[in-house]
């Protein structure tokens, strides 16, 4: 996992939105589209940001791909911080 790719997909306002709909359920670029006032094209290069950055993954059913979040990054993200907590042992 490249965390600046990750912070970079996370810095995006519409990227977070996404995440946050991808939380619920797995969907499609169509449905993802359709809570927004953006073009697909938009959604897709969004959609192409956080798949590069690991956060999401897609899978094919039919004839339709469904986006869903890949929680083992978030992890891997929470456990980088989590260094960062507690007492600082160098006092």
């Amino acid at each position: 996992m490249s965390l600046k790719e990750t912070f970079k997909a996370l810095s995006d306002p519409i990227r977070r939105d996404i995440l946050m709909l991808l939380k619920k359920e797995k969907l499609s670029a169509g449905e993802i589209c359709e809570n927004f006032n953006l073009t697909g094209a938009t959604i897709s290069y969004h959609l192409s940001i956080l798949k590069k950055s690991k956060l999401i993954f897609e899978s094919k059913h039919k004839n339709f791909i469904y986006y869903e979040i890949n929680t083992s990054v978030f992890e891997e993200v929470m456990l980088w911080f989590s260094q960062f907590g507690g007492k600082n042992e160098n006092k």
